[in-house]
């Protein structure tokens, strides 16, 4: 998506860069959509969400600093949404996902990092398709959880010590 839009006032150094589109109809709905691409030639990230009825990717100081972009410029903004979408992953996560909505919503709120170590773990089992189930199970598991990062799973609780 490109287009131009006037920069706002954001308080504390932010700005607020409106968007001409909502991103939940272009890129599927999701609590908030990370982006990357262009702001006037310089390359930022950041998330677009609802800012008092109005769709908006935020940047904060680092960003508009480097970007020269301050509240009242207009901003050539050229972005794209971040990491694999549910459209990008492969049917059997897909299925394992809209099967528990709970666990898909909360893969789609994380970052790009956080969703392509779940998918790299997976695919570590190419060789072996009943390892690939399991973890697909415990990907789904873990999201449904909360937990960002597989590798932050919690060990299995140790029985108590008896006398």
């Amino acid at each position: 998506m490109r287009f131009k839009a006037i920069a706002q006032d954001a308080g504390r150094g932010r700005v607020l860069i409106p968007v001409p589109f909502d991103p939940n109809e272009v890129w599927g709905a999701k609590p908030r959509h990370h982006a990357g691409g262009t702001a006037n030639g310089h390359r930022v990230r950041g998330l677009i969400e609802r800012h008092d009825q109005v769709w908006g990717l935020l940047l904060g100081a680092m960003w508009t600093r480097d970007c020269a972009v301050a509240a009242g410029d207009e901003v050539d903004l050229e972005i794209e949404a971040e990491g694999p979408q549910r459209a990008d992953l492969a049917d059997d996560i897909a299925a394992a996902l809209a099967a528990n909505p709970e666990a898909a919503e909360f893969f789609d709120g994380l970052a790009q990092f956080y969703r392509r170590a779940y998918l790299r773990w997976i695919d570590a089992t190419k060789r072996d398709p009943a390892q690939r189930e399991l973890r697909i199970a415990q990907t789904v598991d873990l999201l449904a959880a909360g937990v960002k990062d597989h590798r932050q799973r919690q060990p299995p609780a140790q029985p108590a010590a008896t006398d």
